[in-house]
């Protein structure tokens, strides 16, 4: 047994507790698979294909910009979102390499 992280997370994980954290929620989980590759998406574009309110898709997309998933860009008065490709495959290959060192 490892008791060095019992009580706290390794600062090198600590994004992908972040990214855990934002996916641990299903509203969240289908923002994110609503995206197509390389899609860049508005508040209003996820919204009209949800069934959440408006505003409650805001507030998924401040988590999932925050935790790192999406990438959030300003186009004149909109914020286009999109999927964070290269910081999840980073997050994931650590719980990848993590896994692997335990077979």
């Amino acid at each position: 047994m490892n008791k060095d992280y019992s009580r706290a997370i390794p600062a090198a994980w600590r994004d992908v507790s972040a990214v855990f954290a934002a996916l641990g929620d299903e509203h969240r989980q289908r923002i994110l698979l609503t995206f197509e590759a390389g899609e860049r998406l508005n508040v209003g574009q996820i919204a009209e294909v949800s069934t959440l309110a408006r505003s409650t898709v805001s507030h998924h997309l401040k988590v999932l910009r925050e935790a790192g998933v999406l990438s959030a860009q300003r186009q004149g008065k909109e914020i286009y979102f999109s999927v964070n490709t290269h910081f999840l495959q980073k997050a994931f290959a650590r719980v990848s390499d993590y896994l692997e060192t335990r077979l």
